[in-house]
């Protein structure tokens, strides 16, 4: 399965990054999409999603996608949802979910800030594609592209474009 990684879209989804997920299976989006219903459906409408709401979306979004998502991918077991944190500095819920559902990999927004960590504790890839959208502090918007095959996540790929 080939999986495209973003978050924090808040209501832009550019042309460059529709090309760098062109050939992506699906798309996991981390939260915080903006601009309600329409804007979710012209991601879901390019590509197959799997998605959690995050902390500025509104009702209308948090009626189509949950605050977290646990499933299997190629099987490797995955825990999605917005606010998450990093290796040693975890949101409480977080980690709640964590040591719950004991995932293999953890996928999480809100921050903005790219970071691919492995957690020795809970033994676990931590997955934050940094901001897509241009709304926030950062520089450079970001996204993530990697395959997951025979319980294996490999060719992690890293796709910047600037702010403006």
């Amino acid at each position: 399965m080939y999986i495209g990684l973003i978050s924090d879209t808040h209501g832009v989804f550019d042309r460059e990054f529709k090309d760098f997920l062109q050939p992506v299976d699906e798309i996991w989006h981390a939260g915080d999409w903006g601009h309600g219903e329409e804007f979710t459906r012209s991601i879901s409408d390019f590509k197959p999603v799997r998605g959690v709401y995050g902390n500025c979306d509104g009702q209308d979004i948090r009626g189509i996608y949950p605050a977290h998502q646990f499933f299997v991918c190629e099987g490797k077991s995955v825990l999605m949802t917005h606010i998450g944190g990093y290796p040693g500095h975890y949101d409480m819920r977080a980690r709640a979910l964590i040591e719950s559902y004991r995932p293999e990999i953890f996928v999480c927004g809100h921050s903005h800030i790219l970071k691919v960590m492995f957690d020795e504790h809970y033994q676990m890839l931590t997955l934050n594609p940094g901001a897509c959208g241009i709304q926030g502090w950062q520089v450079v918007r970001t996204a993530l592209r990697f395959r997951i095959e025979n319980a294996e996540l490999k060719d992690v790929e890293l796709f910047q474009l600037p702010r403006y």
